[in-house]
């Protein structure tokens, strides 16, 4: 840390954590981090670029200026995909700057991490020759930006060997040339490392024995190792100096001699070369600043040419932004759910939000329909939009949103005395409380997780609320079909709906949203669909009719159930007798001629 600034609110988008959560930007729903947001869009070549990315997907820009910025970065690239090639190949394998001069700061880095500095500097000035050919003003901003590190790249290169060692306190650190206190000390123990590394051959040829091993361990130092079986032909001035299960080791008075000079003088050595890296140590330490602005502009410039490569793969548009309050997006997609589904089987959506026109929208239609999926997309585009990113849409006009607020999803908090409906309530005041005439708020099912009157009347109090306290862009998901009659007394409110068509007996979700209010939530049909036994869904759908008929009461309510339970119906017959009798057939025991005698006297019973 090599100072404190205040952090400036009005530059980054805020996002509470419901909204984080029920947008699943980092996490999903299960807490991995599959299927996220950040998943999806991370095509960065570095870590750092993709601790940059997380960054910005969490705090957002809420200002156009640096969104622009980074647009024109990201645009340059999907032009110019030579240089987006050279860009990712440059920095791909770079070492994590960032995390290494924090080490650096705090003194706890090793020799090879050193050697790592050395390696993301070169780095950095093979990219500054890459942007050469650049002409967004996001991307000459980088050029321009890295520091000139280039003599502290040599001066570590020319100090460390090529592959440092993870300690600095065993040498074997610096290369030759150095330190010359340092080339005479090694010097001093050339003559006796050489006759130790020769050793075992001249002993072997000496003695005869072949399977003779010279070897050292910490506790007894250097030894000549020879089996038992060869115990008897040993020349005399070996010196026995420990016994094994099957060998004897021994040492001469000569290998005790180059033994302790090479000790004495590895001891120095060591020493010294710790000191040589605290000295080095501190005087790249005074380099902290430049190594820092350098890590942050690589972790910048990948995560710009991860964005362009982002929108290349996955045919993203460069969205418009401005400071009005419209919210307009032609086609959008959910980034996520697109990526699941085969290959364009995503029906796409128009958005179309004015503060002064088109404020709120009610949207109905059925579970299952896509009216939360819908939700999530456009909060999911308009922070894409705001980091700087392309999004996946025909064309997207945003203007800016200080907050995106969310309120989707069914969840409790028991450990915390909180019930699915309180939750709920929390995270709604929370809303009407901090959303200004700049949010983006976005409302799914408020009011559900208590009585129909109570829900509905919760509901319809803070659709009013927002629209005459906040005023901010609203979409306002719900299967209170009687919130569709708001548009009547508030101009800007105007009723959408997912449409779904019926085939036969049955319902096929189109995921289209279009104009106008539905009435019906078609729940049967999706209970149908979950696999609720026939029984269930058959009662159920007469029950519904009951209801819808206002004989649902509690003076009518035994011999209305029992009529409807007797009177057949015309679309959800009871099984018949035949269907019954089939259901109890033993198949796998009968005979091809027990089968078709069977089929010839059942339809004979049908006719």
């Amino acid at each position: 840390i090599k100072r404190l600034i205040p952090f400036n609110d009005d530059q980054y988008m805020s996002l509470d954590y419901a909204t984080v959560r029920n947008l699943e930007l980092v996490e999903n729903a299960t807490g991995g981090h599959t299927n996220t947001l950040f998943s999806v869009m991370n095509r960065c070549s570095t870590a750092a670029g993709s601790r940059r990315l997380r960054q910005n997907l969490l705090r957002p820009y809420s200002r156009k200026e640096p969104i622009e910025r980074r647009l024109s970065g990201v645009a340059e690239l999907v032009r110019n995909r030579d240089l987006a090639h050279d860009i990712r190949e440059t920095l791909r394998g770079c070492p994590d700057l960032e995390r290494l001069t924090g080490r650096l700061g705090i003194g706890k880095i090793n020799p090879r991490q050193m050697s790592n500095i050395a390696q993301a500097l070169g780095t950095a000035e093979r990219a500054v020759q890459v942007l050469e050919s650049a002409h967004s003003p996001h991307l000459e901003g980088m050029r321009s930006g890295l520091p000139q590190t280039s003599e502290l790249r040599t001066k570590l290169e020319t100090a460390l060997v090529e592959e440092p060692p993870l300690s600095a306190v065993k040498g074997d650190i610096f290369r030759r040339g150095y330190s010359q206190q340092l080339d005479d000390l090694n010097d001093s123990i050339r003559d006796a490392r050489t006759y130790i590394a020769s050793l075992q051959a001249k002993e072997r040829e000496r003695t005869g024995i072949t399977s003779l091993k010279v070897g050292f361990n910490k506790v007894f130092g250097y030894y000549i190792e020879v089996t038992k079986a060869n115990s008897s032909v040993v020349p005399e001035e070996y010196i026995r100096k420990q016994t094994l299960v099957n060998a004897e080791r021994y040492i001469t008075p000569e290998l005790k001699e180059k033994e302790e000079l090479i000790v004495s003088a590895e001891e120095k050595i060591f020493k010294l070369e710790a000191d040589l890296f605290e000295q080095l140590l501190s005087q790249v330490a005074g380099h902290i600043d430049q190594l820092l602005l350098t890590a942050q502009l690589l972790a910048a410039l990948d995560l710009v040419a991860g964005l362009g490569e982002l929108a290349v793969q996955q045919g993203y548009t460069r969205p418009e932004i401005d400071t009005s309050r419209a919210l307009t997006i032609d086609a959008g997609r959910h980034p996520v759910i697109e990526t699941v589904l085969p290959s364009g089987s995503f029906v796409a959506n128009d958005v179309d939000l004015h503060a002064e026109k088109v404020r709120i929208a009610i949207l109905t239609g059925p579970n299952m329909s896509g009216k939360s999926t819908y939700l999530r997309q456009i909060g999911l585009l308009t922070i894409m939009a705001q980091m700087g990113s392309f999004v996946p849409a025909e064309s997207a006009r945003i203007g800016l949103a200080d907050r995106v607020f969310t309120r989707v999803g069914a969840s409790d908090n028991l450990a915390g005395g909180q019930s699915t409906f309180l939750v709920e309530m929390v995270e709604t005041a929370n809303i009407l409380h901090n959303a200004t005439d700049r949010s983006l708020v976005l409302l799914d099912e408020v009011g559900r997780g208590t009585s129909t009157f109570d829900g509905l009347s919760v509901a319809w109090a803070v659709v009013e609320h927002i629209n005459e306290h906040n005023q901010c862009r609203t979409v306002f998901a719900t299967h209170y079909h009687e919130l569709t009659s708001m548009s009547a007394l508030y101009e800007p409110v105007h009723n959408f709906q997912v449409t779904v068509k019926r085939w036969e007996d049955r319902i096929v979700f189109m995921h289209q949203i279009s104009p106008g209010g539905c009435d019906d939530s078609y729940g049967v049909d999706v209970a149908r669909l979950a696999g609720l036994p026939r029984k269930v869904v058959t009662r159920a759908r007469q029950v519904l009719r009951l209801l819808e008929s206002g004989k649902f009461n509690r003076s009518e309510l035994g011999r209305n159930l029992y009529v409807e339970r007797v009177q057949p119906t015309l679309f959800d017959a009871p099984p018949s007798e035949i269907e019954e009798e089939i259901k109890k057939l033993d198949i796998d025991s009968m005979t091809p001629i027990d089968a078709l005698n069977l089929l010839r006297d059942l339809q004979g019973r049908l006719k």
